[in-house]
């Protein structure tokens, strides 16, 4: 009787996981640069001296979905798109490097580049420091070029930081910027190139997304009434059992 248990709350559990990275995923469709949450199944024994052959299969977060989304013309000099494999990095709010597809930049107040988020995008050397009223424009390799107001002539004040680590080394974390597992730094790949006046959209396929939440919601009742229908099985067994 337990074993119809532990399958349907199994179920239904994982269910709960996958119904999260879809409702993640659909609240992002808009965000600038975003890469879908995916999920796998994995097994997880169940602790206990009388339950060592239960087994909960689960649905879990596992990866990004890292194909590219669609590139939109924005026209602002300070919108970037990476062209290709790549990424942006920028400083994370605990301070180390991490990394974003999303290149809608612009001026802090203290004058660095950043993202809205308030992340400070990163150069070669650190953040990138603007001049006040400085008119900006970035090339194709990630270099920063400054024009102040009463000068016609054209400063390099700094480069993006650009990288490109192996896919595999790439790991998602909760705030949805990405990071290598081992923790280090990514190097500065010059090969990297970045499209001025563009930004990329998410990569979530909202319909394939809201399709998958209705499978979900559906899938979830049927192990509800799977729960239910132990439950009427052990009364009915409890009463032959007492009849008996």
């Amino acid at each position: 009787m337990d074993r119809l248990i532990y399958t349907a709350m199994s179920g239904a559990k994982h269910l709960m996981h996958r119904q999260d990275a879809l409702a993640q995923n659909l609240a992002n469709a808009s965000t600038t640069g975003y890469r879908a949450d995916t999920v796998a199944f994995r097994a997880v024994p169940v602790d206990g001296g009388t339950a060592g052959t239960r087994v909960f299969s689960i649905e879990t977060t596992v990866g990004a979905d890292l194909s590219p989304g669609p590139m939109q013309s924005t026209g602002h000099a300070l919108d970037v798109a990476v062209q290709g494999e790549g990424w942006l990095a920028v400083q994370a709010r605990d301070g180390a490097e991490a990394y974003t597809r999303a290149g809608n930049l612009q001026v802090s107040a203290e004058n660095t580049l950043q993202l809205p988020s308030g992340l400070l995008v990163l150069g070669d050397g650190g953040p990138i420091t603007v001049p006040p009223n400085a008119q900006l424009s970035i090339g194709a390799d990630g270099t920063v070029s400054a024009m102040t107001p009463g000068s016609r002539a054209i400063t390099t004040i700094g480069r993006l930081k650009l990288v490109n680590p192996p896919a595999e080394t790439m790991k998602k974390g909760a705030d949805g910027l990405f990071r290598q597992a081992s923790g280090e730094a990514a190097a500065a790949d010059e090969n990297v190139r970045v499209a001025e006046g563009m930004l990329e959209g998410s990569n979530v396929n909202v319909v394939e997304a809201l399709v998958g939440m209705i499978a979900v919601a559906r899938q979830f009742e049927m192990q509800m009434k799977l729960l239910s229908t132990a439950e009427q099985n052990e009364l009915k067994a409890s009463s032959l059992v007492g009849n008996a």
